[in-house]
């Protein structure tokens, strides 16, 4: 039976949380030919935080074998993956999932225990038969998270948002239980939510949309989502370090980034591994630049860093493209993080490029899996004699998925890049 805190203690509880897993070895999950399925609701059919999953493993931690897939369902619960995983999910061969429902299975109201008991056996039920088909990795998420003030407007919620939430985390808890006796990885989405998005609403005011309908996400929450399960895959963040010797006038970079030329003042770099990149506008309020102070995300997954060592000077202007910013000896020496602190980069049309290559793969796979992939046991049955033409249908959808990830991949190219340093008195 899940454990259901009182909702002052529920919310104490999740913001300690939410943030404190502990790191894991990105070698340990993750493998060189891994196929990762995001599946999920209408809420994975976005097509955002699956987004950003597929652009971090794809240019920031990049092996040439790997390849993700997006398989969204809108309005599904639980139970309808399960039904279509023969069709939908098994046909890319995947060896990991994960999967993120809990939204449309809650019935937005308040927690029912036979609600909490079916979604949990569904839960596990799914696991074990993607374990019978071969799937190495299975990462549950947990359900996220209602807006805490705009639920209310939701033309289908039934109770106030504290209670909804609550619901989902009940949920959550039976999808833990599921995990636990199967062997499956629990991954808390609900508690980084609730954290990003009380820190954001105390920042911006309560009318700060972490999702305008109440209920899907804007990229924000997106963020946060993909945060939580990169985290969960084992993605430790270390993205490369760039070290300058100002005395000496040398540098030296590590795997991805390859030094060219060095003096004390300048680098020139040329990279194969990008840092993750926030290209969406930034006036508006519900991009991810919006959300960065509110969850870790380059603290605990975009680390690129530039160490400057024997700086006589005590302060020095870093220029990175076209941004310039000051910075203390000391700051220097212990290790700046690029990414966060240059928001604007030499990364980002490439990284923007490789991202609009990653949503017409994904765009495309939408309608693949809900139409053509998911009508052929129909076809089959009705017309058995066709057996071999619907098997090379499959196997067309399924390869054309796989080329525009290729396309994507090709995407990726090196960027050349220069990191300048003035001394300031």
């Amino acid at each position: 039976m899940s454990l259901r805190l009182s909702r002052p203690a529920f919310v104490v509880f999740t913001l300690l949380a939410a943030f404190a897993a502990p790191r894991v070895a990105a070698a340990d999950l993750l493998r060189s030919g891994d196929t990762v399925a995001v599946c999920g609701d209408s809420i994975t059919e976005q097509k955002l935080y699956s987004v950003f999953i597929e652009d971090y493993l794809l240019m920031c931690r990049p092996s040439d074998a790997l390849r993700t897939h997006q398989i969204g369902w809108s309005g599904e619960a639980a139970p309808g993956l399960l039904k279509r995983l023969d069709a939908d999910v098994l046909p890319f061969q995947p060896t990991v999932v994960t999967t993120l429902y809990g939204m449309n299975d809650g019935g937005y109201t308040s927690t029912n225990p036979a609600t909490v008991a079916a979604f949990r056996a569904s839960t596990e039920a799914i696991i074990r038969q993607l374990q019978a088909g071969g799937v190495r990795l299975i990462l549950i998420g947990s359900p996220g998270a209602v807006d805490t003030e705009k639920f209310k407007i939701w033309r289908l919620a039934k109770c106030t948002p504290d209670a909804y939430n609550q619901t989902l985390a009940d949920l959550g808890a039976g999808a833990r239980e599921a995990t636990e006796k199967t062997g499956a990885t629990f991954v808390d989405v609900q508690g980084p939510m609730l954290a990003a998005m009380a820190k954001a609403k105390a920042k911006y005011g309560v009318d700060y949309p972490f999702a305008n309908d109440g209920v899907h996400p804007s990229a924000n929450g997106h963020l946060v989502m993909a945060y939580a399960f990169l985290k969960a895959l084992g993605c430790d963040g270390d993205l490369g370090t760039l070290t300058l010797d100002a005395k000496a006038g040398t540098a030296t970079g590590t795997t991805g980034h390859k030094v060219l030329s060095a003096s004390a003042a300048k680098i020139e770099i040329e990279s194969t591994r990008y840092p993750f990149c926030f290209v969406d506008n930034p006036a508006n309020k519900e991009s991810t630049r919006a959300v960065l102070d509110c969850v870790p995300f380059n603290e605990d997954l975009n680390r690129f860093r530039l160490v400057v060592k024997n700086l006589t000077a005590p302060r020095a202007t870093v220029k990175w493209g076209a941004a310039e910013k000051t910075f203390t000896a000391a700051q220097l020496a212990a290790g700046i993080n690029l990414p966060a602190e240059f928001l604007d980069n030499p990364f980002n049309e490439s990284f923007a490029r490789v991202e609009a290559a990653v949503k017409a793969q994904q765009a495309f796979e939408t309608p693949a899996t809900k139409t053509l992939l998911h009508s052929l046991p129909a076809w089959q049955s009705s017309l058995p004699e066709e057996k071999e033409s619907l098997a090379r249908l499959q196997s067309s959808v399924i390869e054309k998925s796989r080329r525009l990830a290729a396309d994507a991949r090709r995407a990726l190219t090196p960027v050349r890049h220069t990191l300048e340093l003035i001394p300031q008195p």
